[in-house]
C-alpha cells in the first residue's frame, strides 16, 4: 500500500525536538539570494524575527506552512534570512527545511543542505531517501540507507518504511524477506507502519502468506493495514479471500477508504459476482466514495468489463471529468469492444472539455481509428501528435504505424519505423503484421529477418504472424525454421503459435506434421479443433476431418460455425452426401445455428458434384439471401463436372453479373462449350473476352528447392535447365505408357488434331514441375507442387501412375485443395 497511501509519511511534529544547536554556515547560493529579492518585491514577505533572540523553533513552524501552501519562495527566503543570522538552526528545524526542500521538488538544495549537515539523525536520511526515491534515484537511496546503518543511526519504522519503498519501486521486492528479518530482529513487526509497507512488499513479489502472516502480527491494526491485505488479495488473484477481509474489517469497525472500494470492485470483477460489486458499489454511495478518482475508474473497468456499458457510461457522466484518467479510461474500452464510434466521439467531446490527452489517450483514440479504417481522422490525430510533442513516444507511434497500416499506406508505416526514435517488440510487430494483412508477405519475413539481426525479442504475435506468411507462400522450409525458433524460444506451446503452426503445416502439404503440432498442445481453443478440421478438409481427407469434429465434441468443445464450414466442405470434398445433409440440417436443429453463404455453397457444392444439380439449384433459389458470387462458381464448378451445359451457362451468367470481367468464369464457360464440342459458342466467348481485354490466366506451377522458388508455366520453355526437363518428361511419358497410361484429350480444350493434343498435355506446368523435382530433389524427400488452376484429369492420371513408377510422394496443392500422390492412388479417391 506504500504506493497509494501517500499521505501517510514522514511528519516533523511526530519527531522529538533536538535541543543541540547547529554551527552550520555555507555561502548564500545565487538562487536563494534571488528568492530574497522577488519576495522583497512581493506584497507577501516572510516573517521576521528579533535580533536578540534567534527562535529556531518558530522558524520551523513558518517552513512547515511553505510546505503547506506550496510555497518555495518564501521557504528560500527564510533559509536566506538564516543564514544571514548566522545559520543557527537547531537539528529539528534543519531537518524541516530538508523536508521543504524535498516536497518542493528541490531535490539538489535538499542534497546540498543534507551533506553540508554538521550532525544529523534518523530523521535528516530518512527525509533524503524519500527525495530520491520520488526523484527515482533509487540507488543513491539504497546507498543513503547503507550509509545510515554505517553510521550507527537508528533504524526506526520510518527508516524501514521509506526503504521498503525504494525496494518496490526498484522492481527488487524479492529482497524483502530479508529486510523483514531485520524488521523481526529489532521488534518493529508489530508496528502498523511498517507492517502496511512489508505487506504491500509481499504483495509485489507474490508472497501472499508472508503478508497475511506480517498481517497477523501487527497489534494496532488500522484502517491502512487492513486496507493493505485487501489490496494484496486482488492484487494476487484471491479475490474470495479478498472480499471475506472486506467484510472482516467491517466487521471489527473500520470504515472502507477509496482505496478499499477499488480493489473490493476489483476482487468482484475478478470472481465475475456483478451482483457483489453492485453491492459493494451501493456502499460506495452511502460513503459519498463514489466521486472518487480511484472508486470511480474501478467501477468503469468492473461495468465495462461486465458489458454493462451503459452503465459505465453513466458513472462516466456523473463523475467529476477535469482529469484526463477517466477520459482516456473510457475511451480506452469503447475502442477495444469495437465501438470506434463512442471513442472517436467522446475524444471530441474532451478535446471540448478542454482536457489535455497523454499518450495513452492517443494510443486508445488511434485504436479506434484503425479499427473504423479512418484514414483522414488518424492524419488529423497524427498532427495533433506532432503539435504536443507526443510523437516520439514509443507507443503513440505504434499506434499510428497501425493506423496507416490498417489502412493500406504502408509506406506511411515505413516512414513511421524510419524514423522512430525508439522501437520495441509492438513496433516491429506492427510492420510484420501490417504487411501480412496486405499480403505482402515476402516483406514480412524481410522485417522479421532484421528483426532477428538487431536481437529484438520475437513475441507470441510475431511468430504467429511469420507463420502465417509461411502459410501464403506455403514456404514449408521457412516456416519449418520458424518453428524451430518458437522451441527454443519456448513458445511452441503458446495456443495462438501453435493454431498459426497447425494451419502453416496444413497449408504448406504437411498434414502429417499439422496432426503432431495439435496432440502435442497442453491446451486448445476452438480456433484449434477448427485449425485441424480445415487442414484435414483441405487435404481431402474427410474420414480424418469427421473423426476430429467427433473427438471435439465429446471433449466438451461447442462446434461454431467455421466448424461447420470445414465439416461441410470435408463432406463435398469426399462426396459424402448423406452426411453432408444431416450435418447440415444438426448445424441448424441441434447448435442453432444459422446457416451462412460459406455453408451454402459447401452444400451446392456437395449436390453439385454428387449429380444433383437440380436440387442445388433449388438450395440456391431456397437461400434466404441473395446468393453471392461464390455459390454460383460452386455450382458452374459441378456443372463443368458433369458437362451440365445449360446449368453451367446460367451460372455463369449469374457470375458475370456480379463480375463481367471476370476471366475464369469466360474461360469456364467457353470449356463448357469446348466439352459440348460446341465450337462457335465457344470461339465467340473468347472473342468476347478479346473484345473486353480479359486475358485468360496460363496455367502456373512452382516449387521451392534449396531456399529457392521455381516457376513455370504451361508450355514454358525459359527454365535454364529446360533440356534435362524434356528429357526427363520423355522418360516418364514412356515409362507411364507402359505402366497402362492412356492420354485424356478432353482435356485439352482445342480443336487441334489429335497427337497436337497429347504434345500439349504433356508441356502442362505441373508437368514440367514435377520433372524438375525428380532431378534436383533427394529422392527421399517429398515432392510439393503448388498450382494457380485446377489440377486438369490428365495431369491427375499421370501423375498417379508416375508416382508408382518413381516411388515418391508427390503433393500439389492446387486452387482448391491438397492432392497426396503415392503409389499409384491419390487421397481425393479420384473425386475432386
Amino acid at each position: 500500500m506504500i504506493r497509494l497511501f501517500n499521505y501517510k509519511t514522514f511528519s516533523c511534529k511526530q519527531l522529538t525536538r533536538q535541543s543541540k544547536i547547529n554551527a552550520w554556515l555555507s555561502g548564500l547560493s545565487a538562487q536563494a539570494a534571488l528568492s530574497t529579492q522577488q519576495c522583497s518585491n512581493s506584497p507577501t514577505t516572510p516573517i521576521t524575527f528579533s535580533v536578540s533572540e534567534f527562535n529556531s523553533h518558530s522558524y520551523a513552524t513558518s517552513l512547515q506552512s511553505c510546505i503547506q501552501n506550496d510555497d518555495l519562495q518564501t521557504a528560500m527566503a527564510i533559509h536566506c534570512q538564516v543564514l544571514k543570522k548566522g545559520n543557527c538552526l537547531d537539528l529539528f528545524a534543519t531537518n524541516v527545511l530538508l523536508n521543504v526542500y524535498v516536497k518542493l521538488n528541490r531535490l539538489p538544495d535538499a542534497t546540498k543542505l543534507f551533506d553540508e549537515m554538521p550532525e544529523r539523525n534518523t530523521i535528516s536520511f530518512v527525509t533524503t531517501i524519500q527525495g530520491y526515491t520520488v526523484s527515482s534515484q533509487f540507488v543513491e537511496a539504497v546507498g543513503l540507507f547503507s550509509a545510515l546503518h554505517r553510521e550507527g543511526h537508528e533504524l526506526n519504522p520510518f527508516a524501514f518504511t521509506a526503504f521498503l519503498k525504494v525496494l518496490v519501486s526498484m522492481g527488487w521486492a524479492e529482497l524483502c524477506p530479508c529486510v523483514f528479518a531485520c524488521v523481526y530482529k529489532l521488534g518493529h513487526d508489530s508496528n502498523a507502519f511498517v507492517g502496511t509497507a512489508l505487506i504491500d512488499a509481499f504483495s509485489v513479489c507474490g508472497c501472499v502468506e508472508f503478508a497475511r502472516k506480517v498481517f497477523d502480527g501487527v497489534i494496532c491494526k488500522d484502517m491502512v493495514t487492513w486496507t493493505g491485505m485487501v489490496a494484496c488479495f486482488a492484487e494476487n488473484d484471491c479475490f474470495e479471500e479478498a472480499l471475506n477481509f472486506f467484510s472482516q474489517m467491517r466487521a471489527v469497525g473500520f470504515k472502507p477508504n477509496n482505496f478499499t472500494f477499488a480493489f473490493v470492485l476489483k476482487a468482484c470483477l475478478g470472481l465475475d459476482t456483478i451482483c457483489v460489486a453492485k453491492s459493494a458499489h451501493g456502499c460506495a454511495l452511502k460513503t459519498r466514495y463514489e466521486m472518487d478518482l480511484y472508486v470511480a475508474v474501478a467501477l468503469l473497468d468492473l461495468y465495462t468489463k461486465s458489458g454493462e456499458i451503459s452503465n459505465a457510461r453513466r458513472i462516466f457522466e456523473e463523475m467529476p471529468k477535469k482529469d484526463v484518467i477517466p477520459w482516456s479510461f473510457m475511451i480506452a474500452r469503447y475502442a477495444q469492444t469495437d465501438l470506434s464510434i463512442d471513442a472517436v466521439e467522446l475524444f471530441c467531446r474532451m478535446r471540448q472539455a478542454f482536457v489535455a490527452p497523454n499518450q495513452f489517450t492517443f494510443v486508445s483514440v488511434l485504436q479506434a481509428c484503425a479499427t473504423m479504417e479512418g484514414l483522414d481522422l488518424g492524419k488529423q490525430i497524427h498532427s495533433l501528435v506532432v503539435r504536443v510533442g507526443l510523437l516520439s513516444d514509443v507507443f503513440v507511434s505504434n499506434a499510428l504505424m497501425d493506423v496507416y497500416a490498417k489502412c493500406g499506406r504502408m509506406e506511411n508505416s515505413v516512414e513511421l519505423f524510419a524514423e522512430s526514435p525508439k522501437r520495441n517488440h509492438v513496433t516491429w510487430n506492427t510492420m510484420i503484421v501490417g504487411y501480412v494483412q496486405l499480403g505482402e508477405v515476402a516483406k514480412a519475413m524481410i522485417m522479421f529477418s532484421k528483426m532477428l539481426e538487431e536481437q529484438v525479442p520475437a513475441t507470441e504475435v510475431t511468430y504467429s504472424s511469420v507463420l502465417r506468411a509461411c502459410a501464403s507462400l506455403a514456404a514449408l522450409e521457412p516456416g519449418m525454421q520458424v518453428h524451430c525458433l518458437t522451441v527454443k524460444a519456448n513458445y511452441d506451446m503458446d495456443v495462438v503459435v501453435a493454431n498459426a503452426l497447425i494451419d502453416m503445416y496444413a497449408k504448406c502439404g504437411s498434414i502429417t506434421d499439422a496432426r503432431l503440432v495439435f496432440d502435442m498442445m497442453n491446451d486448445w481453443n476452438e480456433v484449434s479443433w477448427n485449425a485441424m478440421i480445415s487442414g484435414y478438409s483441405m487435404h481431402g481427407l474427410s474420414a480424418e476431418v469427421l473423426k476430429v469434429f467427433d473427438l471435439m465434441q465429446q471433449r466438451g468443445w461447442r462446434p461454431n460455425n467455421l466448424t461447420f464450414v470445414g465439416v461441410l466442405s470435408a463432406c463435398s470434398n469426399g462426396g459424402l452426401l448423406e452426411q453432408g445433409e444431416a450435418y447440415f440440417k444438426s448445424m441448424v436443429a441441434d447448435y442453432g445455428i444459422e446457416p451462412c453463404i460459406e455453408h451454402y455453397t459447401s452444400m451446392v457444392s456437395l449436390l453439385g458434384r454428387a449429380g444433383h444439380l437440380d436440387k442445388a439449384a433449388k438450395l440456391i433459389e431456397g437461400i434466404p439471401f441473395q446468393p453471392s458470387v461464390m455459390i454460383w462458381r460452386a455450382l458452374l464448378g459441378a456443372c463443368i463436372i458433369h458437362n451440365n451445359v445449360e446449368i453451367g451457362r446460367l451460372s455463369a451468367l449469374h457470375i458475370l453479373d456480379f463480375e463481367p470481367e471476370d476471366e475464369a468464369t469466360h474461360v469456364l464457360l467457353s470449356n463448357i462449350y469446348a466439352m459440348a464440342r460446341s465450337w462457335e459458342k465457344a470461339a465467340s466467348v473468347r472473342k468476347s473476352m478479346k473484345k473486353k481485354g480479359v486475358k485468360k490466366e496460363p496455367g502456373l506451377s512452382w516449387i521451392e528447392n534449396q531456399g529457392m522458388v521455381h516457376y513455370f508455366r504451361a508450355g514454358d520453355t525459359s527454365h535454364a535447365d529446360m533440356n534435362i526437363i524434356r528429357g526427363m518428361l520423355e522418360w516418364l511419358n514412356m515409362k507411364s505408357r507402359k505402366a497402362g497410361y492412356i492420354p485424356d484429350l478432353s482435356a485439352v480444350l482445342r480443336d487441334v488434331k489429335e497427337d497436337e493434343k497429347e504434345r500439349y498435355l504433356w508441356v502442362h506446368s505441373e508437368k514440367l514441375a514435377l520433372a524438375f523435382a525428380l532431378f534436383k530433389m533427394p529422392p527421399s524427400s517429398p515432392i510439393r507442387i503448388i498450382k494457380n488452376l485446377r489440377i486438369c484429369v490428365d495431369c491427375h492420371t499421370a501423375i498417379k501412375i508416375i508416382s508408382k513408377i518413381v516411388q515418391r510422394e508427390i503433393i500439389i496443392r492446387d486452387v482448391h485443395r491438397f492432392h497426396h500422390f503415392q503409389d499409384g492412388c491419390c487421397s481425393c479417391g479420384d473425386f475432386w
